[in-house]
């Protein structure tokens, strides 16, 4: 399976946590109540759209973060073309 990205859609965070307790080393919330994805240095990256690619130890609970979300901000694409990655190559993953 190629690397993989993802980001979170500030527009669609409920602020519910979960992300942040399934992947405590890739989301975290700032100030506003929503999560963010953070950076290789820890920073929280601000920037709509922002994009963090997801280190292969914590691929499971990055999916499960994403798949359980109430507000399905989490998106989770492939690194090399950018696409989404698909509810079959999610399970395969699983």
């Amino acid at each position: 399976m190629s690397e993989l990205r993802v980001r979170v859609d500030q527009d669609l965070c409920t602020g519910d946590g979960l992300c942040v307790q399934y992947a405590p080393e890739v989301f975290e919330f700032d100030v506003d109540g929503l999560a963010y994805v953070k950076g290789d240095d820890g920073e929280l990256l601000l920037n709509p759209g922002a994009t963090v690619e997801i280190p292969a130890h914590l691929r499971l609970e990055v999916i499960d973060a994403a798949q359980e979300c109430p507000g399905e901000c989490i998106h989770i694409q492939r690194t090399h073309d950018g696409e989404p990655l698909s509810e079959e190559e999610r399970a395969t993953l699983r």
